[in-house]
């Protein structure tokens, strides 16, 4: 194997066949639930047990990162919505209307992302708006991550099967799995 072939195998734009994609998969997902608004949920299931300096110390984190993060949409949300939109419905159209594998892989990637930074940005508006502190915050964090885990697991269904749709159709030369072989293979009727 040369150093050429070998490059070419890693960085290879078909990324449902591709390991780098899942792992980059799979780590984004399970830093999205374990960081909750940027907090880390270790941080959160401390404060429950111990309460005290952990609970002030979640409350300190948690409220240095909704300031920022409503700070950035305030200075500039209007432009992460504009860019946003652009770079998704680029990757949707380019993926599933000129069948492109990479745009359709980032686009499965990035869509559902999306939607955790929106209920990210309403959970982050309601801490703020209603000064939450305690067990409040504690919980409004947790309801966060375990919707963030749901969008997750849909995420990465629809993903995997997708992939394995893909890597049937396109990788394996196999005639069967597309509709016009379907079509076919259907008796005739008279």
């Amino acid at each position: 194997m040369t150093w050429y072939t070998y490059l070419n195998e890693m960085m290879d734009l078909r990324s449902f066949s591709n390991l780098w994609f899942w792992i980059a998969l799979a780590v984004m997902w399970s830093s999205a639930s374990h960081w909750v608004l940027g907090v880390p949920y270790d941080m959160v299931a401390r404060a429950a047990r111990h309460q005290g300096e952990a609970e002030a110390d979640l409350e300190r984190v948690a409220y240095s990162f909704v300031a920022r993060r409503l700070y950035v949409a305030e200075v500039a949300g209007t432009w992460l919505v504009v860019l946003s939109s652009f770079v998704l419905t680029s990757l949707l159209v380019l993926g599933w209307g000129y069948d492109i594998e990479i745009a359709q892989a980032l686009s499965l990637l990035g869509t559902p992302m999306t939607l955790v930074w929106v209920i990210s940005q309403r959970a982050a508006q309601r801490i703020a708006r209603e000064e939450q502190r305690g067990a409040t915050l504690r919980r409004t964090l947790s309801r966060l991550r375990i919707w963030i885990q749901v969008i997750g697991m849909v995420s990465i269904f629809v993903t995997s099967v997708w992939g394995i749709y893909t890597n049937l159709v396109r990788h394996l030369d196999n005639n069967s799995f597309k509709a016009e072989a379907v079509e076919l293979l259907q008796p005739t009727q008279k």
